[in-house]
């Protein structure tokens, strides 16, 4: 069944390959390639339509988030390590 703007399909990848050049040092392909469709889906869910400049924006936010999450729970690893956790 197609979706409302698969036509899109090559912009979307472009979207994808900037995020994972992006995030390289973060996040795998993989998880770009995740942030990028879950942000597509949830752009038509929401406003009926996923025009890629929205995508890409709701997906490097998403991205953007989940660095700050892996980034804290390096921060307190390392804490809990040198047993200075409170």
């Amino acid at each position: 069944m197609a979706h409302p703007g698969d036509g899109d399909l090559p912009r979307y990848t472009e979207i994808g390959e900037r995020l994972t050049e992006e995030f390289h040092e973060v996040h795998s392909a993989d998880t770009v390639e995740r942030c990028v469709s879950a942000a597509r889906y949830g752009a038509e869910e929401v406003t009926g339509s996923a025009p890629p400049d929205l995508v890409e924006r709701i997906a490097r936010r998403h991205l953007e988030v989940l660095a700050t999450v892996a980034a804290e729970k390096r921060r307190k690893a390392r804490r809990s390590s040198l047993d200075n956790a409170p």
